[in-house]
């Protein structure tokens, strides 16, 4: 248990950098910036057991910070395995994981919380989640 514990770890360590890196991939995408420049919002990004806090402020992410958190409020959240964000994340990903609302209806992730914000703005926030894409 222990060596499997070690490698869930390290998955949950590589998508956490990874998710930290949002703030350069949003900002090299003008377009995406562009389409969600009505949103600002925070929202968390829970990779096994390690909480993100991720602030977007007028389609741009301006921080992502690392948990554990007391009273920070969040809008909604997502919730997700290491290998499931890292199955999202592969370029061409398998069917079923290739999108926040397939994981979700497969029971992979799970999503939490006030869901306005999150359907409102549905496809920026898929855009915005799936970026370390690029990075693959």
């Amino acid at each position: 248990m222990g060596a499997q514990a070690a490698t869930l770890d390290a998955s949950a360590e590589r998508v956490a950098t990874l998710f930290a890196r949002l703030p350069e991939l949003i900002d090299a995408n003008s377009d995406l910036v562009r389409r969600g420049r009505f949103l600002t919002t925070d929202f968390a990004i829970i990779v096994g057991t390690i909480p993100l806090l991720v602030r977007i402020e007028a389609g741009r992410v301006t921080s992502v910070a690392r948990g554990p958190f007391l009273l920070r409020p969040w809008t909604f959240s997502i919730t997700a395995a290491p290998e499931t964000w890292l199955a999202l994340f592969k370029r061409v990903p398998d069917p079923g994981t290739h999108d926040l609302m397939a994981l979700s209806k497969t029971g992979l992730a799970r999503i939490e919380g006030n869901l306005q914000p999150f359907m409102a703005n549905l496809q920026v926030i898929k855009d915005i989640v799936t970026a370390p894409r690029a990075l693959m």
